[in-house]
């Protein structure tokens, strides 16, 4: 066992090798080919900017700030993201680069969550390119007349026009005012639906500006894949400032959602041919002198705390600290195995399921044998076939009960669309009494007809008379307990109710909402 078992792993680990092998020399064909177009289409050089990014794990520092960022308002820092507001009522925060950004093309990479427990939400998030920094205002929690950029992700539907969750891109030379009622709508260079709350990874936007043209594109938080983004919308000829601070923003009104920045990467976009821009400054002879001293003082004192533990822990005599992690080599390896036992586990798993199934269809063929042997005993004998005769009898009442159960269905089924129809016009404003009481009426038609089978259903005898010696002994007819017209009335109370309950509920949806 233990032989067929080695061989068995050996033979999959062959195959996984070989699957690993062609899918690296894909990859590499691809990257050839990716590259070819590249240089052929003259792609940008792009060159990371990390003065005017974060990115977890170690997101904020021990003060609770972000390295060259500020944040304001509710927006709360933390490892491994940046929650802007909270799931409260009237919430605002933001966060903003320290230094201005001050080349013209760039490219902007958010990674960010809205979650919420409601079927709205509200406000938004917005990712800003403006002069100044707006650190507080109406504006999905920054200041209005801005002059720059915005890109909202709007989740409230202010104007009521189910044009909500949406993606706009509004421009502004510090003179407009944002458009609340009509959502921006009015105002939007470019727009596009997209649902990104409470999706199960998170929604990444990469926004590009490159000889005034921006480019929205969006990964919907459907798949784990960080490439897998969609064309969102496009601006040309659009004209913002060269120099400007990035921000992000976000607000929450009568309803909330946690809105949650993971990371922002911005690049530097250089075109082809044009010299790629030198490095920052070199550090000064001085200061890189008392950076040297202070990293030799460091390590001066971390050796000496080594040979002191060293001393007052003799018999401590570990491994090196390298051995105490895993290896890339190491894992790898734990992986293909344990991978590996979970495929042997599912094996497993499906022949005792196939098993199951075999033992229960060799059941059903031993029964069925037996009954067709006794058939041909009783053939051979002369005697009547009375199991043929009542295996009919049955299958024919059976059929003409499945008959009256679909008849039934469908006047049930009537019976509801005549009620939902009633609901939804007894949700929109100035529904008649004359049109109510029709419907009602029509209701009671359809119950009369459901009844009528009913009954036509318990009295009709069985064709077969060797099933009446059979049969069970009738009870006593029982007095009726409900009439026909107390059941009549019971229906248009309990609609009634059911249509005030549905007002009720939409005024209390439409007092909830914020307006501006």
């Amino acid at each position: 066992m233990a032989v067929s078992i080695g061989k068995r792993l050996a033979a999959n680990a062959s195959v996984l090798l070989l699957t690993l092998s062609i899918t690296l020399t894909f990859h590499c064909c691809n990257a050839d080919i990716a590259a070819g177009a590249s240089t052929s289409g003259e792609a940008p050089h792009r060159r990371f900017e990390y003065k005017y990014s974060f990115k977890g794990p170690h997101l904020s520092q021990s003060d609770g700030s972000i390295p060259f960022w500020l944040h304001t308002g509710n927006a709360i820092p933390s490892a491994d993201q940046v929650r802007i507001t909270p799931s409260l009522r009237s919430q605002k925060g933001s966060v903003w680069t320290k230094n201005a950004v001050t080349f013209e093309h760039w490219e902007a990479e958010v990674t960010f969550r809205v979650s919420g427990r409601g079927r709205m939400g509200a406000d938004g998030l917005a990712v800003w390119f403006t002069t100044a920094q707006g650190l507080d205002g109406p504006v999905y929690g920054a200041a209005d007349n801005w002059n720059g950029v915005g890109i909202f992700f709007d989740s409230f539907d202010n104007d009521g026009k189910k044009n909500n969750p949406a993606i706009l891109v509004v421009g502004n030379n510090g003179q407009l005012v944002f458009d609340h009622q009509n959502d921006g709508t009015t105002q939007a260079l470019g727009t596009c639906l997209r649902d990104f709350r409470n999706k199960p990874y998170p929604v990444r936007a990469k926004i590009i500006y490159y000889k005034q043209t921006l480019t929205v594109m969006i990964n919907n938080g459907f798949t784990p894949d960080k490439e897998d983004y969609e064309f969102c919308t496009k601006v040309d000829n659009m004209v913002i400032p060269k120099e400007g601070f990035f921000g992000i923003s976000a607000a929450t009104g009568g309803l909330a959602d946690d809105h949650d920045v993971l990371s922002f990467l911005l690049f530097r976009l250089t075109e082809p041919g044009q010299q790629v821009p030198p490095p920052e400054a070199v550090i000064p002879k001085e200061e890189k002198d008392k950076y040297q001293e202070e990293f030799e003082n460091f390590q001066q004192e971390l050796d000496k705390k080594k040979e002191e533990f060293q001393k007052e822990h003799p018999d401590v005599q570990g491994e090196p600290i390298e051995d105490l992690y895993e290896s890339v080599n190491d894992r790898e390896i734990r992986q293909v195995f344990e991978g590996q036992n979970r495929i042997h586990l599912e094996i497993k798993q499906l022949h005792r399921q196939l098993a199951m199934i075999l033992d229960e269809q060799r059941r059903y063929v031993s029964v069925i044998t037996d009954e067709i042997s006794k058939k041909g005993t009783q053939a051979e004998s002369g005697q009547p076939d009375t199991a043929s005769q009542q295996l009919g009898s049955v299958i024919a009442t059976q059929q003409e009960v499945l008959r009256n159960l679909n008849e039934l269905k469908n006047s049930f089924y009537e019976s509801l669309k005549q009620i939902g129809s009633a609901q939804h016009q007894g949700n929109a404003v100035g529904m008649g009494t004359y049109e109510t009481i029709q419907h009602f009426n029509d209701i009671k038609e359809h119950l009369h007809l459901v009844k009528r089978d009913v009954e036509q259903l318990v009295q009709r005898s069985p064709p077969n008379p060797s099933e009446k010696i059979t049969r069970c002994p009738e009870l006593p007819p029982m007095p009726s307990c409900l009439s026909t017209v107390h059941f009549a009335i019971f229906v248009v109370f309990q609609s009634v109710l059911f249509l005030c309950y549905i007002m009720y509920k939409s005024q209390q949806e439409a007092a909830a909402k914020k307006f501006f």
